[in-house]
């Protein structure tokens, strides 16, 4: 009893030194996002002509965080077709993104510091148009929207996902110090062009995926107790601690700077373990897959193909009842599991704000 009675002694002493969470409050002239396929509007399609527009069966985070500002959904960077409004930001994520440089072997040739580099030509290319033809002040940021508008992240993903194909648990781990020293240089250089308003996702339990399931949990002793490839999230784990130290760092480097952490993390996880609880009937299966359950993904079709497996032309087609799915396609959520995350997000429970006169 004495031990309890000084464990909760001790945790009410550690609150009083914890990050400030609050709902949250987001007012902001305008939006930037970076990142990969969990936030991609069309970049990747309109940037190789990826057949896939959207990597889910409708809307994604992005999409919801956007709505609660009362603002237009994000246009991408690369998609010039239809003369897109950008004046209330542009989004710069593209599907299958790294924060390492992308090499030959990359889905995406728009890695982290790309993204950055093209939002410095956007900004500098729409700041001088508008000084010279104002009519086209209500399809680009104003200066100030630059200053006052908010970056957001959910990038990271798929350089642990890529380095699991080659390497150990421990050398993925080992990697990743230079992605975060990739993606300090990158938001340090946005802070040097203006940007003050952070709002940075660690990423989610990379091991509940069904395709990592498939791939690397043949073997039940892979697995941990929810069902997910436990060294995936173990990784996942070290990357988002090392996000939170980066994030802390960076306060402390540049405390103009508002640097809030989202825990999408822990949102994810207890969505994927306690579906039940809000409303789901499927935690790990794929709703637009082929095998049936539990996983209903074959590593061999994508979502949407029709191929001839073993004699037998099948296609992956989508469930009838999506919103009953956490997952769309064996890789990414559904847009209901998007719309929780996002009503998750909104309370700011899961959210840091990183006060550097707090410690």
């Amino acid at each position: 009893m004495a031990l309890k009675v000084l464990a909760l002694q001790l945790l009410a002493s550690l609150a009083a030194f914890l990050p400030t969470t609050s709902p949250a409050n987001l007012s902001y002239p305008a939006v930037f996002n970076f990142g990969d396929s969990n936030s991609d509007t069309g970049g990747l399609n309109a940037g190789i002509a990826f057949p896939i527009k959207r990597f889910c069966n409708g809307y994604l985070i992005i999409d919801y965080l956007m709505n609660e500002m009362d603002l237009p959904f994000l246009n991408p960077y690369l998609d010039s077709v239809g003369a897109p409004s950008f004046q209330t930001g542009c989004n710069f994520a593209t599907g299958g993104s790294t924060v390492l440089p992308a090499n030959a072997a990359s889905i995406s040739p728009f890695s982290f510091g790309i993204q950055v580099a093209q939002f410095g030509r956007f900004k500098a290319k729409a700041l001088e148009i508008l000084s010279k033809d104002k009519k086209l002040q209500n399809v680009l940021p104003f200066e100030d929207y630059f200053k006052q508008g908010l970056y957001t992240f959910d990038v990271g993903q798929n350089d642990l996902d890529g380095a699991f194909s080659s390497k150990s648990e421990d050398q993925v781990v080992a990697l990743i110090p230079s992605i975060m020293t990739e993606f300090e240089a990158g938001i340090q250089k946005l802070y040097n062009q203006g940007a003050k308003n952070f709002r940075i996702h660690n990423t989610g339990p990379l091991g509940c995926l069904p395709r990592i399931i498939a791939t690397f949990g043949k073997n039940p002793s892979q697995l941990d107790q929810f069902g997910c490839v436990a060294s995936h999230n173990r990784a996942a784990t070290a990357f988002n601690a090392q996000l939170h130290d980066l994030c802390f760092k960076f306060q402390r480097k540049f405390p103009e700077a508002n640097v809030t952490y989202i825990n999408i993390y822990k949102i994810k996880l207890d969505l994927i373990t306690n579906y039940a609880q809000y409303g789901f009937k499927q935690g790990i299966a794929a709703c637009c897959g082929y095998g049936g359950l539990p996983l209903n993904f074959d590593n061999r079709i994508n979502c949407g193909e029709t191929k001839n497996l073993n004699g037998t032309l099948v296609t992956a087609t989508p469930c009838t009842n999506p919103e009953e799915y956490v997952n769309w396609d064996g890789n990414h959520y559904t847009q209901a599991a998007n719309q929780y995350v996002s009503t998750q997000i909104l309370t700011g429970n899961y959210s840091e704000t990183l006060d550097i006169f707090q410690y």
